[in-house]
């Protein structure tokens, strides 16, 4: 296994709602950053660039460029889906469907505070993914 990191940019609003809100309700832990422009939290392998739109991310770019958070939901695979679903909701997430049960297993979107999507992801299989 290797020690680096995937990263993902996502632009969001407001920079500390947004390092409230992965830190609060997806155990990311705060990096580094520049707020009120930009921050960045990490979980695992996992590195969430979060950037307003004063930030040099929210400059206007060529058309053949697409800013990371349109290029739709990053999953987050999770223990106790269903659970941790009913706790979101009662914190006042916002999701935009049910749960959806596939052959390839189980799966949920939400939104940040900005709007992007996130998929909470649960493996066919297996009662606790990790």
């Amino acid at each position: 296994m290797t020690d680096e990191l995937v990263s993902v940019r996502y632009m969001v609003n407001d920079v500390q709602q947004s390092i409230d809100f992965y830190t609060q309700h997806f155990g990311f832990e705060p990096h580094t950053g520049a707020a009120p422009a930009f921050t960045d939290v990490i979980r695992s392998h996992l590195r969430l660039l979060l950037a307003c739109p004063d930030s040099s991310a929210g400059r206007r770019k060529p058309r053949a460029q697409t800013r990371a958070g349109q290029l739709g939901p990053h999953p987050l695979q999770r223990r106790g889906h269903q659970e941790r679903g009913r706790q979101l909701r009662d914190a006042g997430v916002s999701f935009r469907n049910e749960i959806v049960t596939g052959p390839g297993g189980r799966q949920i979107l939400l939104e940040d505070p900005a709007g992007n999507p996130i998929e909470l992801f649960q493996p066919a299989g297996r009662s606790t993914p990790t």
